[in-house]
């Protein structure tokens, strides 16, 4: 069973700490939900996860199936199971949408294994008719050209033919209008199974009428200050974050928005519990 464990990890970039000792454990056949006001560490953490290189970690560690991997580079780490779908995902321009996604399946077998073409094919266009990415997905050059709503849609198509044991799903809602949010929620919540974790990184509640989390966690000032379940989303919903303020007796919310940039080409070709 896939199981990622974050230990007391405490990470810095350009000498100021950003994230402040987060634990989570997140198990295969678990959702887990990550809230939080813009700026408060949710994709920094995802980016982390992957490796990004811009960040430091001073102190913890990050165990896929109970080894280490912060010492691992992006490709190994998806190699090893991590999927992230990204925030903003990137356009390659000259590599078609199936030629990438093909290299990606190939470069996580066995080295005894290769990929059986002709059966692939079919199981691309499956997945792209599933998510309503048009006959001609195979020949369009990776998300060049996509709407938002479009470049969402690959990064679940990529999820469903990489099957990770781990993935991280970055404000995947953003940019995708109520039918097209339903049709992602429906797809990714058939590939919920004991095999797959996964961690959905989210502002809004709508995400989460389609796939049902687990845990919730809210997310403040670089850690989770609080874990519940789905009734922390309507109360989150209703009142915002304010209520935590006073509970928790912090001065203020800080809106900074951590910006990253983490290639979808590496996180895809060579290649994402409780508080």
């Amino acid at each position: 069973m896939a199981r990622l464990e974050i230990r007391n990890l405490v990470v810095s970039v350009e000498g100021k700490i950003i994230l402040n000792g987060i634990n989570l454990n997140v198990d295969g056949g678990e959702t887990h939900a990550i809230m939080g006001p813009n700026g408060t560490g949710k994709s920094t953490l995802a980016a982390i996860v992957m490796g990004h290189p811009k960040y430091k970690i001073e102190s913890g560690d990050i165990l896929l199936n109970g080894e280490s991997i912060i010492n691992s580079t992006v490709d190994e780490r998806s190699r090893k199971g991590l999927f992230l779908a990204m925030q903003n995902p990137v356009e390659v321009p000259g590599v078609t949408t199936f030629d990438f996604v093909k290299t990606a399946v190939s470069a996580r077998l066995e080295k005894d294994q290769r990929l059986r073409v002709g059966k692939f094919i079919f199981q691309f266009e499956d997945a792209a008719k599933a998510l309503k990415m048009g006959s001609n997905l195979s020949e369009r050059y990776l998300n060049q050209g996509f709407s938002g709503g479009e470049k969402k849609r690959n990064e679940i198509l990529q999820m469903a033919l990489l099957k990770p044991q781990i993935a991280i799903l970055d404000e995947i809602d953003s940019g995708l209008d109520v039918d097209m949010l339903k049709l992602v929620g429906e797809n990714v919540t058939k590939m919920k199974s004991q095999t797959l974790g996964l961690i959905l990184i989210t502002h809004y509640q709508r995400l989460l009428d389609y796939i049902v989390p687990d845990y919730v966690h809210i997310m403040i000032k670089g850690d989770i200050v609080k874990t519940g379940g789905k009734e922390l989303i309507k109360k989150i919903d209703n009142e915002g974050y304010d209520w935590l303020k006073t509970e928790l007796g912090i001065d203020e919310l800080e809106e900074k928005t951590t910006q990253y940039s983490l290639g979808n080409c590496a996180n895809s070709l060579f290649g994402e519990g409780h508080h």
